[in-house]
């Protein structure tokens, strides 16, 4: 179970620690209140509307508008739009650019194929079949609690099996011992996701980017 647990381990890069990692834009923690983020971002360039409440601003060479959504009074998401709109063939070359960007960066980790295929009519797509073209993204953890995920999946298969069984582990145990290590990581992992979709406008078309912060996001305590 160990092996498994370290190939996981070296699988999303991270290093050994109890400390949670939040989802950062532009380096910036998705956490704590409005007014400091909309400081921070200012400090980074943006300037902001108090009227309209956003951000506009360069990002990733495209001129932007940034919302700065809260939670419970904690920052939840940073959701940038593209200020202008494009057409149908410049999106598509725009949303598989991103792919590939985020694909090449080592700070993030991605688990299915997520560009548009050269011949695809979007718009036929997105008007017919009500497709949602879509890309997902999960930022890596700088840090990593592997003792606690050993825990986890050992209480998990305590459950089902004895101190003995694990001790001695036979091919079942260790598949499910990989399943269950598989599960523990992508939740993790699943708490600091960023995406984008493209959003369609009379004709025209926009890239929408979400930095999410599951962890100040409403889990149903409240209902």
């Amino acid at each position: 179970m160990r092996k498994i647990l370290l190939l996981f381990v070296v699988f999303v890069s991270v290093s050994i620690s109890a400390q949670r990692d939040v989802t950062k834009f532009l380096g910036i923690p998705v956490d704590g209140s409005k007014t400091n983020m909309v400081q921070k971002l200012k400090s980074k360039g943006f300037v902001y509307n108090s009227k309209l409440d956003i951000l506009t601003g360069q990002f990733n060479d495209y001129n932007v508008e940034i919302t700065v959504v809260t939670n419970n009074n904690k920052v939840s998401r940073i959701a940038v739009f593209d200020k202008y709109e494009i057409d149908e063939s410049a999106i598509k070359i725009r949303f598989n650019k991103l792919c590939k960007q985020f694909e090449r960066n080592s700070k993030y980790i991605s688990f299915d194929e997520q560009i548009i295929p050269d011949d695809e009519d979007i718009s036929y797509k997105m008007l017919v079949d009500n497709k949602r073209y879509e890309a997902v993204f999960y930022q890596k953890p700088i840090t990593f609690d592997t003792l606690s995920i050993q825990q986890d999946i050992r209480a998990i298969l305590l459950d089902k099996y004895s101190e003995d069984d694990l001790a001695n582990p036979t091919d079942e145990i260790e598949k499910e011992s990989t399943k269950i290590a598989q599960d523990i990581i992508f939740d993790i992992l699943a708490k600091s996701p960023v995406w984008f979709m493209i959003k369609e406008e009379y004709g025209k078309y926009k890239i929408h980017m979400f930095y999410d912060n599951e962890y100040n996001k409403s889990d149903g305590d409240d209902l």
